[in-house]
């Protein structure tokens, strides 16, 4: 970088009020005097390449010389700009032969300019840019004159053959001086005022149109957006049978795919109502969570310019059954002139994205303003000041005594009783996670909290940051617990059989953890579908034949995934992964038959942990599991137990037959009461008002009267008599 420095003794004997006209900001602007090497005028930055300082007859000049197709020839100065300089005129000759554009229109001879400011920002607007695209054989004058935009100190000035394919560009006499800025200011003023008619005109002939055609056809979209005239060819458009809609197709991995339309608005639109009919097949979602088939949506204004603020896309991750209808609802900024439409495949590795009538109607706002009121006020509900970890506040660190928890120190008995906190597994920022485990622990008087997260989000899977704003929302969540006194169950929520990568997540998330007094490890939510033998030692797991209860939750993606058959490490190497760290934090090991069945551990499938402080083994039952003393309590005897998912919904599930389901008002009370008969270890599912069986009504932490009501009870010491065994 060179700096030209503006000799103050030029400025200072003719400054006014605003500046100093005609007087130059540059010395040597006409190139004559040499530096000490004699190779180049004094002041002036040399290129990197293609600069040279020539002589015809008794004048010398700068020459700029193309050296190669593409090459970036340009002299870089900074140049001061004293308080006082409000407007600027740069003057100079040139001469141009052997001009050729390079590849793109702007690739020229030209002079780029930009402010900055005194943190070196850039200051907009920037100064007018001159160019010239074709020859100028003979020496020619030039100038250019603008305004100083408002904490611009400094101007970057870039003569350059930028990007041509060759030419020779000589410029001699160049003058950069402060004029009077009032001429131009009353130019600007009347050239803005004139763009402003003219685009009021454009904005009202739209206007009045849009609201025609809306009054005609009581719609914005006219006949579904695909009509055309018969005969005429029409991008991505397809016939079927007579009717003629929008077909996308990905035919190259990883490229975008899309249509684009704007549509006019009519003056006074408040609110939009986008419906439209869809079909997906051979959907393949891309390397990112979001690389799906979605509607993308953004605002225009008057300007024709893309504004801030759009409405959240809507977007499908699997294949539909045929046509199915769609719709959604935004609010729209009184600014707006049009909303711009673009279905797409973005980034996807295959599918093909069909839609057809589409409809764009006015709507009512008032909902919309409420819904979004609503969610403005619970995200100011939802926040918890961020915490530093406070030691003095933790729990002690506790370990396995015969079928019991106790602390390392002084061996006192600890009983864990608590919630799942649910969305980590499925949202990479989660849904009020820091909120749920401060009102479970602190209101509803809880002293665990389980928390299912994802290994693929943990280690950044589709993420920017490689996961390390993830992992944080699992530090704030461990903090937030172990500052209360708390524990937490850090659960992989997974299903069916370990897998390597669960390995190299326990590696990390062990190591990150290590002895964390507050910390206990679920090592794999739900084990199903294999032998007592793979389950501890390892093995082939079969390709799985029909569907599992955890499809319901899966993506289409990970529902492949999950069924093709794999060579699994079994849960003896997760546990020793967790060891290898050095950690002797609490395990906890789900049994078979979606960790319900502990049948096995009772045979002598355990685990062992000679160097941790001990297995906690989980069993996760719902008022559809029998069996209570075959598949938990024999076990329960023997070793310390976490029911680390237990609820029951007044609305039975839809993922296997209702008349298997036994009613939640006679299975709650008896469940609490077996927990309580035998001091069993547990953690509700689930603390949000979304993921079923649901303890909260809303996000004002409102239990259900048929579950979040008794279980809340049951954690503030409400006493549950032993019932039937089931």
């Amino acid at each position: 970088m060179f700096q030209v420095l503006l000799a103050a003794s030029l400025l200072g004997a003719v400054a006014n009020a605003y500046g100093a006209p005609g007087v130059g900001l540059v010395p040597n602007g006409d190139f004559e005097k040499g530096n000490e090497a004699g190779d180049w005028p004094v002041g002036w930055a040399k290129p990197k390449e293609g600069g040279s300082w020539q002589t015809e007859g008794e004048n010398r000049f700068i020459r700029l010389s193309s050296t190669s197709p593409g090459a970036m020839i340009m002299i870089y100065q900074e140049i001061p700009i004293p308080a006082e300089v409000k407007a600027i005129e740069v003057k100079w000759r040139h001469r141009i032969t052997g001009l050729k554009k390079g590849t793109s229109d702007w690739f020229d001879a030209r002079i780029m300019m930009e402010f900055l400011d005194g943190q070196r920002a850039k200051v907009s607007p920037g100064p007018k840019v001159p160019s010239f695209r074709k020859d100028v054989p003979e020496w020619t004058e030039a100038s250019v004159q603008f305004l100083v935009s408002e904490g611009a100190t400094m101007l970057k000035f870039m003569p350059a053959l930028f990007q041509v394919e060759s030419g020779v560009w000589d410029i001699d006499d160049m003058s950069i001086s402060a004029v009077d800025p009032e001429p131009l200011r009353v130019e600007a003023a009347e050239r803005a005022a004139k763009a402003a008619a003219a685009m009021e005109k454009r904005l009202a002939g739209k206007r009045a149109k849009a609201s025609a055609a809306l009054q005609q056809h009581g719609d914005l979209i006219v006949d579904g957006g695909y009509t055309k005239p018969p005969g005429k060819k029409a991008k991505n458009l397809v016939d079927e049978e007579g009717n003629r809609y929008l077909r996308l197709e990905s035919k190259e991995p990883g490229k975008m795919v899309l249509d684009y339309r704007e549509i006019d608005l009519p003056e006074g639109v408040e609110a939009l109502s986008l419906g439209w009919k869809q079909r997906i097949s051979d959907l393949k979602k891309g390397e990112k969570s979001w690389y799906d088939a979605r509607i993308l949506l953004e605002f225009k204004g008057a300007d024709g310019k893309v504004m801030k603020g759009k409405p959240a896309a809507p977007y499908s991750q699997r294949n539909t059954e045929g046509w199915v209808e769609r719709s959604t609802e935004f609010l729209v900024p009184k600014e707006a002139a049009s909303v711009v439409i673009m279905p797409a495949l973005f980034h996807v590795k295959a599918g093909r994205f069909e839609l057809d009538d589409f409809s764009l109607k006015p709507v009512d706002p008032a909902v919309l303003v409420a819904k979004q009121k609503e969610r403005e006020e619970r995200v100011a509900k939802s926040k918890v000041p961020v915490e530093a970890d406070d030691q003095t506040k933790w729990p002690p660190m506790l370990k396995v005594k015969g079928n019991r928890l106790v602390t390392v120190d002084g061996g006192k008995e600890v009983w864990l009783q608590g919630m799942n906190v649910a969305s980590l597994e499925w949202s990479v920022r989660g849904e009020q996670v820091h909120k749920s485990i401060v009102v479970g622990l602190e209101q509803w008087k809880g002293n665990v909290i389980r928390l299912p997260i994802k290994e693929d989000y943990w280690f950044g899977k589709d993420m920017g940051d490689e996961g390390e704003a993830y992992r944080e929302v699992v530090d704030q969540a461990v903090t937030l617990a172990a500052n209360r006194g708390c524990y937490l169950v850090l659960d992989l929520h997974r299903y069916r059989a370990p897998k390597k990568e669960h390995l190299a997540f326990w590696a990390d998330a062990a190591a990150r953890y290590k002895d964390h007094p507050a910390v206990i490890f679920d090592l794999l939510n739900e084990p199903h579908g294999i032998s007592w033998e793979v389950w501890r030692n390892g093995g082939f797991v079969e390709e799985r034949k029909k569907e599992g209860d955890e499809d319901a939750f899966l993506s289409a993606e990970e529902k492949l995934h999950n069924k093709r058959g794999f060579e699994s490490p079994g849960m003896q190497a997760m546990l020793d992964a967790v060891r290898a760290t050095g950690a002797k934090n609490l395990v906890v090991v789900g049994g078979l038959d979606y960790a319900y069945q502990l049948d096995g551990i009772v045979d002598g499938f355990g685990l062992k942990d000679e160097e941790g402080n001990g297995i906690i083994y989980a069993c996760h039952i719902y008022p559809w599991k029998k069996g209570w003393q075959k598949y938990l309590l024999d076990a329960a005897a023997l070793h310390p137990i976490l029911l680390g998912e237990v609820g029951a919904d007044a609305k039975k599930m839809d993922f296997m037959p209702h008349e298997m389901q036994e009613d939640a008002e006679t299975w709650v009370p008896d469940i609490l009461g077996l927990i309580q008969e035998h001091r069993l270890n547990w953690t509700a599912w689930c603390f949000h008002p979304s993921a079923s069986p649901r303890m909260l009504l809303n996000w004002d932490y409102e239990p259900t009267p048929v579950w979040g009501a008794p279980a809340k009870e049951a954690m503030s010491g409400k006493a549950f008599p032993m019932g039937k065994l089931r």
